[in-house]
């Protein structure tokens, strides 16, 4: 943050140059934000019943929200100034949300004018659109703000030995600590997680979305997480867009243990499980030498003990399986977030939230403590869970 201060104010206010390819990727979402925002205008504005001015209104928030969309993508990549940089992020993420929902919803309108194609119909339904877009935007935004609730998850499993019979793991996922979640946000979800009396805290990724010079202050509060045993992390695939290695080094200084294919035993009144974490799934695409790898996280491991395993993406479970794990924990999903791409998320992980089974393994999928994008979430309420080792 001081390198920030530092640099005189007339580079500070200067944007950065994008690299050639995230030049055009940006490129890419500015067109396709922008046809996507002009199929809505033509869509909506001519049917709705308001006069020229209203109209002309209406045409330049659109033309504002197409813009301000890919704008906040890319903000903390142009503008030097962390406040000028989060500013626009926070603009353009609200603009997001509520251009998701207007956008499915006026496509569904499209789909009913198909059936109902009445002057009456096509007017209160151009209006209805946009009203109960903003209606989701706002219960969405309220959700997304407020401190995640706690949800409590019974694990069964077989042959658990009697005195890991109640062994607790409070799991904290998908935080994206960035341009809006924050150190006070950070500070309050470590409150909750250390009032739960945890046996020990597992984070399954995407903690950080940004470099260590702006975020770091923001995430220090994690080393006051409490557990008997500790707070154990893994990569998630933005740890990679953020720079892994340099957070890893910065989680492993406030005391967390990294899991970067490797595990740990842990010695629970005189019982042993064994606590695993992969890479992100994605890791070999930044590193070949960080592929994830759930046999070498478990190789030299002991036999008839609870092998649990770490990893960011649901899809690790089949490779999770095969090496013999009992209980996966993982996020990305972030449950959807919001309707309906709680339904696309399906074309990418086998799942999306909650506990699932997969032959002898069992599959906890949180939603994530925290949101990525719009902030937002509907449908999809974020939470912090406390899972309980009981007999089977």
């Amino acid at each position: 943050m001081q390198q920030d201060h530092a640099i005189p104010r007339s580079r500070e206010a200067a944007p950065h140059r994008l690299p050639a390819r995230l030049s055009r990727f940006a490129l890419t979402v500015t067109l396709l934000s922008i046809c996507l925002h002009a199929y809505i205008g033509l869509r909506l504005l001519p049917a709705l019943p308001i006069a020229m001015p209203g109209q002309v209104i209406g045409a330049g928030l659109i033309a504002l929200s197409a813009l301000l969309v890919p704008l906040g993508m890319f903000a903390r990549f142009l503008f030097r100034r962390p406040d000028t940089a989060d500013l626009l992020t926070w603009a353009g993420s609200l603009a997001m949300g509520l251009f998701s929902s207007v956008l499915v919803l006026t496509f569904l309108r499209d789909i009913a004018l198909l059936f109902v194609d009445t002057p009456r119909f096509a007017a209160d339904s151009a209006v209805l659109a946009p009203s109960l877009a903003l209606v989701i935007t706002i219960i969405g935004f309220v959700n997304a703000r407020r401190l995640p609730r706690v949800v409590d998850v019974d694990i069964p499993l077989a042959g658990l030995a009697p005195k890991l019979g109640g062994f607790t793991i409070v799991q904290i996922s998908d935080i994206h600590v960035g341009a809006t979640i924050k150190g006070d946000y950070v500070r309050a979800v470590v409150d909750r997680v250390n009032g739960l009396n945890a046996d020990l805290v597992a984070i399954t990724g995407d903690i950080v979305d940004g470099s260590i010079d702006r975020l770091g202050p923001h995430v220090a509060s994690l080393a006051q997480l409490v557990s008997r045993h500790g707070t154990y992390v893994v990569t998630g695939n933005h740890e990679y867009y953020s720079g892994a290695a340099e957070w890893v080094a910065e989680f492993e200084r406030l005391g967390m243990h990294a899991l970067m294919n490797r595990h740990c035993v842990i010695e629970h009144d005189g019982a042993s499980v064994v606590v695993a974490g992969v890479t992100d799934f994605s890791a070999h695409f930044f590193d070949p030498d960080q592929r994830s790898d759930p046999q070498r996280a478990l190789a030299g491991g002991p036999d008839g003990v609870p092998k649990i395993l770490l990893a960011h993406q649901p899809r690790s479970a089949d490779a999770a399986a095969a090496a013999g794990f009992d209980l996966q924990l993982s996020g990305h999903t972030h449950g959807g977030q919001f309707w309906p791409w709680n339904h696309l998320v399906r074309l990418q992980q086998p799942y999306i939230a909650g506990l699932h089974r997969l032959n002898r393994l069992w599959v906890y999928t949180s939603r994530g403590t925290g949101y990525w994008g719009p902030p937002k979430r509907f449908g999809a309420p974020a939470e912090i869970t406390r899972l309980r080792l009981v007999p089977a």
